[in-house]
C-alpha cells in the first residue's frame, strides 16, 4: 500500500477507502448503526436537504440560507492567519495558531464574502455550533431520521481547513452539506502512531496528533508510517455522509473554498453517565505518579472493579446493600457525581 504520493502531499492516494452503504430507509440506516464499529459511507443520504441544494447553487446561497434563519445570538468563531494552509493547530510555542472571537453570524458571513477570492485569504471557522440554540428550523428542514436514539446536533462551517486528527466518544454521523470533505480515519488503538499532543492544552478540547499530514516527519513520527498502513479515507461531495464509530480517530479537511458540516452525536449509554475522559483525567492526578509497586496495585483494582467487573465483585454482597458496584441508574449516577464533586473540591 502507498503512503502519501510525493507529488502532491495532501492526498492519500493509496490508502483503503472507507466501505459504502446504501440505507432507503429509516429502518434500514437503523440497522447499519445498530452495534457498528467500522465506519461506512453512505452516499447522497442528505442530498435532498434545503442546505444541500442551496449550497449546490452556490456558497453564497447557502450561506443566505442559514442567516435567514440564525437566531440574534452570538456565534463563536475561530480565526487564523493567511499563510498556514487552514491549518488549525499549535504555533512554535504550543499556542493556538488561531484567535477566537464572538459576533454575529452576519459579520462573520461578511469577511468570508470579502475574502472569497483571495489567493491567500484569512481561515474562518465555526466549530461544533449547537444548532437548536443558534438557528430556527434549520435542524428540522435538514434532518436524517435516527429513530429512537437522542442524537446533539452541530454544524461546521467554514472556509478551507485542516482539522488535526482526533477522537470522540459518542458515535458520529457527519453529512457534507456544501463544499467537501476529506476524512482520513484510524482505528481506536492506533492511538499511539498518531503521536498524540497534550491532553490539556488542545485546540478544540481533544488531544491531537501532532502529525502534520500534508508534510509527515518520518524523522520526528516514525511510527505514523504504520498508522498509514491502517488507515482509511472518505472523500465526500454534498449530500453524502460518513459514519464514524466512538473513539475512531480522524483528520478531517474542508477541501472548497466555503464548507459545511451538519453532524449527529449519540452515545449508546445513558446521558448520565460520566465521561470516561474525566476518568482518565483524575488518574493521572491520583495515580500515575504513584511508585511503580502501588501503580500496579491500582492497576489490578481497576480490572477488578471496571474492565473485568465479574461476579467476584458483587455476589458475597447482599443485594441491596452493593452500593454503586450495582449497575448504575440516574439517581445512583447523580449521588456519585456529588461524592466525587466533595472529593475533588478538598
Amino acid at each position: 500500500m502507498s503512503l502519501v504520493a510525493e507529488h502532491d502531499p495532501s492526498t492519500f492516494a493509496g490508502l483503503t477507502a472507507v466501505a459504502e452503504r446504501q440505507a432507503g430507509d429509516a429502518a434500514s440506516l437503523d440497522a447499519l448503526l445498530h452495534g457498528a464499529r467500522d465506519p461506512f459511507v453512505i452516499r447522497g443520504l442528505a442530498a435532498d436537504w434545503p442546505l444541500v441544494q442551496a449550497g449546490l447553487r452556490s456558497p453564497r446561497d447557502a450561506r443566505e440560507y442559514l442567516l435567514e434563519r440564525a437566531l440574534a445570538v452570538p456565534f463563536t468563531v475561530s480565526i487564523g492567519s493567511p499563510g498556514h494552509d487552514g491549518r488549525l493547530f499549535y504555533d512554535a510555542g504550543m499556542d493556538m495558531n488561531f484567535h477566537t472571537a464572538r459576533g454575529k453570524l452576519a459579520d462573520i458571513f461578511a469577511g468570508i464574502d470579502a475574502n472569497e477570492d483571495r489567493a491567500e485569504p484569512p481561515t474562518i471557522y465555526l466549530g461544533s455550533i449547537d444548532v437548536p440554540a443558534h438557528f430556527e428550523r434549520v435542524g428540522e428542514e435538514n434532518r436524517i431520521d435516527l429513530g429512537s436514539r437522542e442524537p446533539l446536533t452541530s454544524l461546521w462551517i467554514g472556509t478551507q481547513t485542516r482539522i488535526a486528527a482526533h477522537n470522540d466518544f459518542p458515535d458520529n454521523l457527519a453529512c457534507c452539506v456544501v463544499g467537501r470533505r476529506r476524512f482520513t480515519l484510524f482505528p481506536p488503538e492506533q492511538f499511539a502512531n498518531l503521536y498524540l499532543g497534550p491532553i490539556d492544552n488542545t485546540p478544540a478540547g481533544r488531544a491531537v496528533s501532532m502529525v502534520d499530514f500534508h508534510a509527515p516527519d518520518p524523522a520526528a513520527h516514525p511510527r505514523f508510517a504504520e498508522a498509514l498502513n491502517h488507515a482509511q479515507v472518505a472523500e465526500l461531495e454534498p449530500g453524502d455522509a460518513v459514519f464514524i464509530p466512538s473513539m475512531w480517530w480522524h483528520h478531517v479537511e474542508g477541501m472548497a473554498r466555503f464548507n459545511a458540516l451538519l453532524n449527529y452525536w449519540w452515545r449508546e449509554t445513558p446521558r448520565f453517565l460520566g465521561q470516561p475522559q474525566d476518568a482518565l483525567n483524575h488518574a493521572i492526578l491520583s495515580i500515575r505518579d504513584l511508585p511503580p509497586a502501588d501503580k500496579a496495585i491500582w492497576h489490578a483494582l481497576f480490572n477488578h472493579y471496571v474492565f473485568e467487573n465479574g461476579p467476584l465483585v458483587t455476589d458475597h454482597i447482599p443485594a441491596g446493600a452493593r452500593g454503586v458496584l450495582d449497575p448504575l441508574d440516574a439517581e445512583g449516577a447523580g449521588r456519585l457525581r456529588s461524592f466525587l464533586l466533595r472529593t475533588l473540591s478538598r
